[in-house]
């Protein structure tokens, strides 16, 4: 793996970083209600995990005081995302 920077500080920063964006996807996998689908999410790639569940496209619409989210395209496993984001309502992290 290469250092992006040649600081010290910099790339210690990053490596940090880095760790915690792996940790959030381990944390995502085991909290998904699918045992099968949260297993497989812990064993993929992060570049894999982030092309399927983060850069999901959709629509910002602003109207009035409320914002609403048009999502736009479509993967597999778009009603596990939507699932989940219902569990994790419902433990109170938002």
């Amino acid at each position: 793996m290469d250092n992006p920077s040649d600081s010290l500080n910099a790339n210690w920063a990053y490596m940090v970083i880095a760790s915690l964006a792996w940790d959030l996807k381990a944390w995502y996998g085991m909290l998904m209600p699918y045992r099968a689908l949260g297993l497989s999410i812990i064993r993929m790639e992060f570049k894999r995990f982030v092309q399927t569940f983060i850069k999901i496209p959709c629509l910002i619409l602003k109207s009035g005081r409320a914002i609403k989210y048009r999502i736009i395209g479509y993967n597999n496993r778009l009603k596990s995302i939507l699932n989940h984001a219902v569990c994790i309502k419902a433990f109170g992290f938002t």
